[in-house]
């Protein structure tokens, strides 16, 4: 199972981290060793002083695909999900700075949150709207009609380099609002008015 992660799909995240706007969708990979199990917390990793949470939709692919045309793309997917993509901020800060390259911000253990899944014909994933939560106050807030690149291209783009397999996960980026997690915070994610994760921070 792999864990690809779209990034800079959001332009008003891209802006809020000083980043450039792609002219193509730009991924990462996580371990599946970066997989929270569900029900567990969270435990701030003792090598970073700033984790950062990033709520993005997830799909689930439902079939294996290679060079999949956009407009087969929704063929391969049948659930959706939200997760968060913790971020080591200061440790990706860093090896950015010195050119390296900076999945071990990205992929350690237990960085990749992944909520409840459902069936995406109950929604227009065209206009999803989407929500992080941090202590009951909203942090973060977004709606798939402004990502930059669509389900279908992701799912077009990811799959000219990389075979998709049944269950492996796809995170579609993160929209403006991300932040620092501190322990004993609650992070709860909603699709449109559906709670679908809970994770306690330790």
């Amino acid at each position: 199972m792999k864990i690809i992660c779209i990034a800079r799909n959001y332009s008003e995240h891209a802006k809020e981290l000083n980043n450039e706007i792609p002219e193509n969708p730009v991924f990462f990979l996580k371990p599946d060793t970066a997989l929270l199990q569900k029900n567990r917390d969270f435990y701030l990793p003792e090598f970073s002083q700033n984790i950062h949470y990033e709520a993005e939709i997830v799909l689930k692919v439902s079939k294996t695909g290679k060079y999949i045309q956009p407009e087969y793309a929704g063929n391969y997917f049948q659930e959706i999900s939200l997760g968060i993509d913790f971020t080591a901020r200061d440790i990706q800060s860093q090896l950015k700075e010195k050119g390296h390259p900076w999945e071990i911000a990205k992929g350690f253990d237990n960085s990749a949150v992944v909520g409840n899944f459902l069936d995406k014909e109950e929604f227009d994933l065209n206009d999803l709207k989407f929500r992080l939560d941090k202590n009951n106050q909203t942090v973060q807030m977004g709606n798939t009609k402004d990502m930059l690149y669509d389900f279908s291209r992701i799912l077009s783009e990811v799959s000219r380099y990389f075979t998709l397999k049944t269950g492996d996960l796809i995170f579609t980026g993160t929209p403006a609002g991300v932040g620092q997690v501190h322990e004993n915070d609650l992070l709860t994610g909603w699709i449109e008015e559906q709670k679908i994760f809970e994770v306690q921070v330790k």
